[in-house]
């Protein structure tokens, strides 16, 4: 007797899909109220001018040195199109000039600094003789140690100061510092990945042992970083006693065979591809 045809297997009851969860909705920018704002804050627009840092004229506002149309100023925030009608300490604040870029020579034994409370000499006193009359205010790119000497640019911008200090720049310093004590080329190599001394992350540093006799060597370190005493707490961390350190460059710009305490201006034609690549960069 055949037998009846087998029946299919019954298919899996199929629960119901579960409605996805519904995202809370993102909150949407609310729509400008009014056309985009023109102009900068005053801060930037000051330093610009070389009057001082963004920073020292955020501390000049809470002194109440700067007025705009003859009332004082009390918030950075403040966006002006111009610097029409602003004084500081009561002077009207001339239009900017172009900008300037100088290489000076730091000697050893001067403070990176207006004043120094100590009374120590800064880097001024050596550059009322070293720049030429005229010059306008400028402003040091970067500090140099007390005892550390060498490369020191200096500038009437204060945009482009910072856009040459911020370490998203990636801009490249070279030092030589002569050293005493026990170092292989091998131990320098591997500051390339960067190191971690008390907590504090550095990034990755060239160095190269340029010549040795005994226990005293000339090594370079090219980093982009620059960190406070970075090169003397990463040489210090091997045990090195650091004598002297001299900074040579700073970007594309060379010490060279420039006098102690001598500077002299860049030309527009060595500054300019510079400045260029830079606004590339969106730091100008």
């Amino acid at each position: 007797m055949a037998r009846p045809p087998a029946k299919p297997p019954a298919r899996p009851t199929r629960r119901p899909a579960r409605p996805a969860p519904r995202k809370a909705a993102l909150p949407q920018p609310a729509a400008p109220s009014g056309p985009p704002r023109e102009g900068d804050r005053i801060a930037k627009l000051l330093a610009r001018a070389g009057i001082a840092s963004r920073r020292e004229v955020e501390r000049m506002i809470e002194a109440r040195r700067i007025k705009l149309d003859g009332e004082v100023l009390t918030t950075p925030a403040t966006v002006l199109t111009s610097l029409k009608g602003v004084t500081v300490d009561d002077k009207p604040v001339a239009k900017p000039e172009r900008t300037r870029l100088f290489v000076f020579h730091k000697p050893a034994g001067l403070i990176t600094a207006e004043r120094d409370p100590t009374g120590r000499p800064t880097i001024y006193t050596a550059l009322r003789n070293a720049l030429p009359e005229g010059t306008p205010r400028v402003m040091p790119v970067g500090r140099l140690d007390f005892n550390t000497e060498g490369l020191l640019l200096l500038t009437n911008d204060g945009g482009l100061k910072r856009a040459l200090e911020l370490p998203s720049s990636g801009i490249e310093r070279t030092y030589r510092a002569r050293t005493f004590g026990e170092i292989s080329q091998a131990q320098l190599e591997e500051l390339i990945h960067g190191i971690e001394i008390e907590g504090v992350r550095y990034g990755k540093i060239d160095a190269n042992m340029e010549r040795r006799t005994g226990r005293n060597q000339w090594i370079e370190l090219t980093l982009t970083e620059g960190k406070n005493r970075e090169v003397r707490r990463v040489l210090e961390h091997f045990g090195l006693e650091v004598s002297r350190l001299l900074r040579t460059a700073y970007g594309p710009y060379q010490l060279g065979d420039l006098p102690r305490g001598q500077a002299y201006e860049l030309k527009k034609h060595e500054i300019e591809p510079f400045l260029s690549q830079l606004k590339k960069q969106g730091l100008l």
